[in-house]
């Protein structure tokens, strides 16, 4: 199940992130636009191709934007702006049904795998949680997403350990979740089952960490995957063979947060987005670790914590368009109660 978050959103600091998000979602440009074509006919603007999830610079950023909006709502619907405007115009049947044919070609069969397939099914979990109207126009792409999840994961033999778009941890814990949340017996165990397949045998982490655009942690991403498939107890054995040295002087790097000397450059905010999750990493596995690096998860988390929310504001457009999702999730958690504002 998700960790309850500990930590609260102001007011102040929801409302620039649902203004934020908002604007996101309906800004065409800049695009990242990253598709394969065979010929220059298919050379189309981003808003044709995928008319709901456009903006935000790129498919995936728009999409867990969107749940940015929907989270919001969702827990403080008594912010004097509720988005819901952005999702009428995005989140229509006709757009949505544009993007499930996309995901259901051959041309969908890869793009945007895992990380943004993992957040459209983490979106489609939040609207029908919430019985907000938009959730029937989003469930053909999300059944299509579904399909192809199971697909790839039953038959995916080996992880992706990169701290960025493709580790293969962070989506499997995003859709483990989400399956656990709606019960979805079939989707959850092809999480488990993969988690046990590409990591149950790990021992004696030596990567080093992080790598100049990481906005993920390899390490902590992945044991906070295990620590919602194993046991209390399964869970302590296996990380005391994973990373039993956690409190020694090498794992400063894990331990602190990485300096970000420009936030404005698109890559470097990805270091301030490692800040956050590393943050959530940190105090979701606090509880469970071995006893002996307890205090330090809580003191790792706090630190991380302020230091990734220094970066969410005002640090250009390459930051802007997702940051805030991940100070979100961070805050406010995905698919449970979570806390209520100050």
């Amino acid at each position: 199940m998700t960790s309850t978050p500990v930590t609260t959103l102001s007011a102040q600091d929801a409302l620039a992130l649902l203004r934020t998000a908002a604007d996101n979602v309906r800004r065409d440009h800049p695009v990242h636009w990253t598709h394969v074509i065979s010929g220059d006919e298919e050379l189309r603007p981003q808003r044709e191709r995928h008319p709901a999830f456009a903006g935000s610079f790129d498919w995936h950023s728009c999409v867990h934007q969107t749940w940015l909006i929907v989270r919001l709502r969702r827990l403080l619907p008594s912010l004097p702006l509720d988005g819901g405007e952005a999702l009428d115009a995005l989140l229509t049947p006709e757009n949505c049904q544009v993007e499930a044919d996309f995901f259901a070609s051959d041309l969908g069969r890869h793009w945007e795998r895992p990380y943004g397939w993992a957040w459209l099914l983490t979106l489609d979990a939040e609207l029908r949680l919430a019985d907000f109207r938009w959730a029937p126009a989003l469930r053909p792409l999300a059944d299509v997403l579904r399909r192809r999840w199971l697909e790839w994961i039953t038959a995916a033999r080996l992880p992706v350990r990169v701290g960025a778009h493709s580790n293969t941890a962070y989506a499997a814990g995003m859709v483990l979740d989400v399956a656990r949340a709606l019960g979805d017996e079939e989707l959850a165990a092809s999480c488990v089952e993969a988690a046990r397949r590409w990591y149950l045998g790990d021992v004696a982490y030596g990567a080093y960490e992080p790598d100049a655009y990481d906005f993920l942690s390899s390490a902590l991403i992945e044991a906070d995957l295990m620590r919602r498939v194993l046991s209390a107890g399964e869970f302590s054995s296996w990380f005391d063979g994973f990373l039993p040295d956690l409190d020694a002087p090498r794992w400063a790097s894990l331990r602190e947060p990485v300096v970000v000397d420009d936030p404005r450059d698109p890559y470097q905010s990805h270091l301030a987005g490692l800040a956050l999750s590393r943050a959530w990493c940190w105090r979701n596995l606090a509880p469970v670790l071995p006893s002996r690096f307890s205090a330090l998860a809580l003191d790792a988390f706090e630190q991380h914590r302020t230091a990734g929310w220094s970066y969410v504001f005002g640090n250009g457009y390459g930051a802007d368009h997702w940051l805030g999702t991940f100070a979100a999730y961070l805050d406010l958690g995905a698919l449970d109660a979570g806390p209520k504002q100050n």
